[in-house]
């Protein structure tokens, strides 16, 4: 006998998770509407590996001169850094620029896949997650940014969600990147700038000032260095996130540009803002294309929008779910953000040399679906479990019989499977009720000779169980079982999957 010491111990690596037949399902069916609505705007379907150079991926890792730091990377044979692909954006710009001469311009596709981040995980987050993307790649009309709006509009009540529980929020990050231009904030600190205000849902305003400053301390112990900007430099930020119309961004930032408080204007006494242009187009362009097109009450300017990766260059957008949902502990919560997106005009250009602009939005697959179910928007019970055929005898001829029915029914397209352990009769039907299997077939060497079948109806078999006390009753009563010729198998089992399927529609009214 092996010793038990030497047993490897079964055990989930932190920050992953296990996928049963229901989620999976619950995911293919959200995926299939998602999928609908990208096709009906005329998107195409693509897809990259999970792997890619690591080099491919870019300045846009948390870390570059530790290729393993925020991603799952490893070296090739010929000592290559190839990482686990943290995004589906930056695959796709490889792509693109790889094949740039042969696709038409622009180039609208959709894929779906996993991504990978070498991350601390905690609730709710994951180091490896499924993500559905739409981009448009080879345009700079901002209309290409106002459409990815008006599609996750669309998605959002595509998949039952109506107005006024979503909100796509918008932001353009070329507002941003004039403040901080304002606020004469070093290159090398924007992205940790960037990153701590994509954190405000999470840990509130006083959170990202202490992360915009000397760093925050988290529940668990740990400290995140801050970026150490003066307080100038923070009420300027701030300032972009705390607005909540155009106007009052305006009015906030003209009064920290006004203000001198006896140091040097960090404007150079600049007349046009660094951030000007870009309020103008969000109010010229983005705004009246939104209200053409009847969206105005579904899209909405959101100066808190940040969006945490430094590759964005443009309008960013966020959808979010304001419907108050129970989580699965019962508590009820506010789930924010199910997706996002932007603007990345800089990311295809690192590999061609060129201008070649950019926008795409992606949805958290895995946080969309757990929201939907929660609010009873996505339901994977209408895949029956198989009818099963229970074995009696295991000789061949037998065996070969029972595999006939099997066949018989799955002609007819009727989901079903043979027994194929090694228990009893008790066990089988104890097996087929943990399989939530709707009926039974059970022929035995009587049945055999007589040319019959017994068909046993699993679920109303049940129900009736529950409302018979007396044993001998149950005898007596045989409920939901009958007896037929093996030429009415087929016949048979669809009366009963239809009288099934009568009942939980009943129950469902």
């Amino acid at each position: 006998m092996a010793d038990k010491s030497e047993k490897t111990k079964a055990r989930l690596p932190r920050g992953f998770a296990d996928r049963s037949a229901e989620d999976i399902r619950a995911v293919e069916k959200m995926m299939a509407t998602i999928r609908s609505v990208y096709e009906l705007y005329g998107f195409e379907p693509a897809d990259q590996p999970l792997i890619e150079y690591t080099d491919a991926l870019g300045k846009f890792l948390p870390d570059q001169d530790r290729p393993n730091e925020g991603v799952f990377s490893f070296q090739d044979d010929d000592d290559q850094w190839l990482s686990l692909r943290y995004d589906l954006t930056a695959p796709t710009a490889r792509f693109v620029a790889e094949n740039f001469e042969r696709l038409p311009k622009p180039y609208r596709s959709y894929r779906s896949g996993w991504v990978f981040r070498n991350e601390k995980p905690g609730p709710g987050r994951f180091r490896q997650f499924m993500q559905f993307d739409a981009d448009t790649i080879g345009t700079a009309n901002m209309a290409a940014d106002a459409e990815m709006t008006m599609m996750m509009a669309d998605v959002m009540e595509a998949l039952g969600i109506p107005r006024g529980q979503y909100a796509i929020r918008v932001n353009n990050r070329k507002i941003l990147d004039g403040v901080l231009d304002a606020a004469r904030v070093p290159e090398e600190k924007r992205l940790t700038v960037l990153r701590a205000l994509d954190k405000r849902d999470k840990i509130g305003e006083e959170g990202v000032k202490l992360l915009l400053g000397a760093g925050r301390r988290d529940e668990s112990g740990d400290f995140t260095k801050g970026a150490n900007l003066t307080d100038r430099a923070i009420r300027y930020v701030l300032a972009v996130t705390q607005a909540t119309t155009i106007d009052d961004l305006k009015d906030r930032l003209d009064q920290i540009a006004g203000e001198t408080g006896g140091v040097p204007d960090p404007l150079g006494g600049m007349s046009h803002l660094p951030y000007d242009d870009a309020i103008n187009d969000m109010v010229e362009q983005f705004v009246p294309l939104i209200r053409a097109a009847g969206y105005e009450d579904r899209v909405q300017i959101d100066f808190s929008v940040v969006r945490g990766l430094e590759y964005y260059t443009g309008p960013v957008f966020e959808a979010e779910l304001l419907a108050e949902i129970p989580n699965e502990d019962g508590q009820i919560v506010r789930f924010g953000s199910v997706g996002g997106g932007g603007r990345y005009d800089g990311l295809v250009s690192r590999f061609r040399g060129e201008p070649v602009p950019a926008t795409g939005f992606s949805i958290g697959v895995s946080r969309l679906m757990t929201a939907l179910k929660n609010l009873g928007k996505l339901d994977s019970t209408d895949v029956i479990a198989p009818v099963v055929v229970l074995v009696m005898d295991r000789d061949t001829e037998s065996l070969g019989r029972y595999q006939q029915m099997v066949g018989e029914l799955r002609a007819a397209g009727i989901r079903s499977e043979m027994y194929l352990g090694g228990a009893g009769m008790k066990a089988q039907l104890k097996y087929a009720d943990r399989r939530g299997c709707p009926v039974a077939i059970i022929q035995g060497g009587d049945e055999r000779a007589k040319g019959e079948l017994q068909i046993k109806d699993l679920i109303e078999g049940a129900r009736l169980s529950a409302e018979i006390t007396d044993n001998a009753e149950w005898r007596a009563a045989r409920p939901a079982q009958v007896t037929v010729a093996e030429g009415e198998l087929v016949a048979e089992v669809r009366k009963i999957l239809a009288a099934q399927a009568a009942d939980r529609a009943k129950g469902g009214a």
